[in-house]
């Protein structure tokens, strides 16, 4: 899987600390990609939603992971930038990280993350922390190959075959 990873923080973008959120992304999914992109942008919605269209229409990731900005600071606008790119949501994705994250901190209810797809592209949302991310990366990654599979056009299976 080629992967876009976009961490949004304004105090990473400045340089003022480091982003750690993205390299766990891509430590979490180990040889399932092969290769990533990386792009660090500040909690701007244009430069965020940017961000997600190079990498969905030019780089052709199959799919891109936002870090940081989905909370309530006044500054947090990543679900924003990632609803006005996406050509439609998939909301089971970010209902199952938050009801994992749930059984681990009642704040994970605080989370407004989404997750959808732009062409050929799933585009997910995620917190800014490590440890988060580390948690939300294991709620989906079972589901990836497959989401990837099928976005791509491979449809050999009939119907919803969910559990297979």
């Amino acid at each position: 899987m080629k992967i876009g990873i976009i961490c949004v923080s304004d105090r990473c973008f400045r340089g003022e600390c480091e982003d750690t959120s993205g390299p766990a992304i891509a430590e979490c999914l180990g040889d399932l990609s092969t290769g990533n992109e990386y792009r660090l942008v500040p909690d701007e919605k244009e430069m965020i939603a940017r961000a997600l269209v190079g990498l969905c229409d030019e780089n052709g990731a199959d799919v891109v992971f936002t870090t940081g900005g989905t909370g309530f600071a006044p500054r947090d606008v990543t679900p924003e930038a990632t609803r006005e790119v996406i050509e439609k949501e998939v909301p089971g994705i970010s209902e199952a990280i938050r009801a994992k994250s749930l059984e681990i901190t009642d704040r994970a209810m605080l989370s407004r993350a989404v997750s959808g797809i732009r062409g050929k592209t799933l585009i997910i949302n995620l917190p800014g922390s490590p440890k988060a991310v580390r948690e939300s990366i294991a709620v989906v990654l079972p589901v990836l190959p497959h989401a990837v599979e099928t976005l791509s056009g491979n449809t050999q299976n009939c119907g919803g075959n969910y559990g297979k």
